[in-house]
């Protein structure tokens, strides 16, 4: 699919949909209580459709009350073999894995598009420790799996993805025994926060010691839960750069007391000396006397491709810190933003670990491509909107991964007096 994006002044409501973060983690959760949950404000992306699915195909019952409430009733017995298709979810994959490797039974998983070329070596390494047979293709997909896995005393490093972490704490409540399980380099910790809070929610308890230790009790059980599922500012944060760029949008439907890692846009956008101005029912964005900024988003990785838009369009030079946690995501995300940013007439380098960023009042117009990845789709949507000519942009139906209507929400925003 083609986007082209033309030049425009950007004016308007936008209420913020439902995070597929959360939704996941709440729909699995579900899926595996004994009973009844409900669960409000679930929203409708590839993933989230994906993770339904999976409980659906694993014996859960899955009823769509509306458009954003879900009766689920979970899994009575958990099979002893099936072969499960994740699509391109990492958070998704990450998850089920250690829950099937928790069941007695052998299990295959599956991806599609860009999943079969992230690289998950955390299994290969972590299983055998815990007594699971596993093998994978060299640390990619396809997965096979016989449990269960035992509890043990285990120490991991944390340092690739927080979702493995989360993995773990999902599964481990299932087994016999208590797991005592030690964290090293750990990222992301608002990522497993948001895991122990939806875990809590379905009667899961976990006790650690600041994120680095943990003690899991076993033989809990997963009860049903009714649940209302945050708005996401990982998608967010796109709609907050626009207002900071100049447009008048009013952003609708966040949570600030939200544990989400990517609430700390609200911090770069501090350091790029921009305003917050709150409102009854939402807030709005001041950036007009913005400068250049260094933020580090080391614990925060999803907010590089909109703090690229920011910085792109920021004279002057600003640096993003964490730029090792871009490589195994959708795309190599850094690489992505160097290259589609410098279609667009602006500089990006790498210096060690430090994204760099040339800002210009102005962006110039040309073809990009989203390298199938959702988050480059959406900040180069952005970013054309403050082109001095249209923007083409390949492959914009990646989008449908987190946001499928995120095309149609930014031509809803365009001002009659820009057209």
């Amino acid at each position: 699919m083609i986007q082209e994006i033309h030049p425009a002044i950007l004016k308007g409501e936008i209420s913020i949909p439902p995070s597929k973060s959360d939704s996941q983690r709440a729909i699995l959760c579900a899926g595996l209580a004994d009973g009844k949950s409900l669960l409000q404000n679930c929203g409708e992306s590839d993933d989230e459709l994906n993770m339904l699915n999976t409980i659906t195909y694993l014996g859960a019952k899955v009823t769509r009350l509306d458009s954003y409430s879900i009766e689920i009733w979970g899994i009575k017995n958990f099979p002893k073999s099936k072969i499960i298709q994740v699509g391109e979810s990492g958070l998704g994959l990450r998850l089920l894995t250690s829950i099937c490797a928790a069941h007695d039974g052998e299990f295959v998983l599956e991806g599609s598009g860009t999943l079969l070329k992230r690289p998950m070596n955390f299994f290969d390494e972590t299983f055998p420790k815990l007594k699971v047979d596993f093998n994978s293709n060299n640390g990619f997909l396809p997965f096979k799996i016989k449990g269960p896995m035992q509890a043990t005393s285990l120490i991991v490093d944390g340092s690739q993805s927080s979702q493995y972490i989360s993995g773990l704490l999902m599964a481990f409540p299932l087994l016999y025994g208590t797991t005592y399980l030690k964290v090293e380099n750990l990222k992301s910790i608002p990522y497993l926060e948001m895991t122990l809070k939806t875990l809590k929610a379905f009667g899961i308890t976990i006790e650690h010691l600041n994120f680095e230790e943990f003690i899991i009790g076993g033989d809990q059980h997963y009860l049903p839960s009714e649940y209302t599922i945050e708005s996401d500012w990982s998608t967010a944060s796109y709609w907050i750069v626009a207002a900071a760029l100049g447009s008048d949008i009013l952003i609708k439907g966040l949570s600030m007391a939200s544990m989400q890692a990517d609430k700390k846009i609200l911090e770069a956008l501090a350091t790029a000396e921009c305003t917050i101005i709150n409102f009854e029912n939402g807030f709005k964005v001041e950036g007009e006397n913005r400068k250049p900024f260094h933020f580090n988003a080391t614990h925060c990785p999803d907010l590089f491709p909109a703090l690229t838009t920011l910085a792109a369009l920021t004279p002057g030079i600003s640096t993003i810190e964490g730029v090792h946690r871009l490589a195994t995501k959708e795309s190599d995300r850094g690489e992505a933003l160097q290259q589609e940013f410098q279609k667009l007439g602006i500089k990006i380098e790498f210096q060690e670990d430090k994204m760099v960023i040339h800002g210009q009042a102005f962006i110039s117009g040309g073809s990009v491509k989203s390298h199938h990845d959702h988050r480059i789709a959406m900040c180069l949507g952005i970013a054309g909107k403050f082109a001095n000519s249209p923007v083409i942009i390949e492959d914009a139906e990646a989008v449908s991964k987190s946001y499928p209507r995120f095309w149609d929400d930014l031509s809803d925003l365009i001002s009659p007096t820009s057209l």
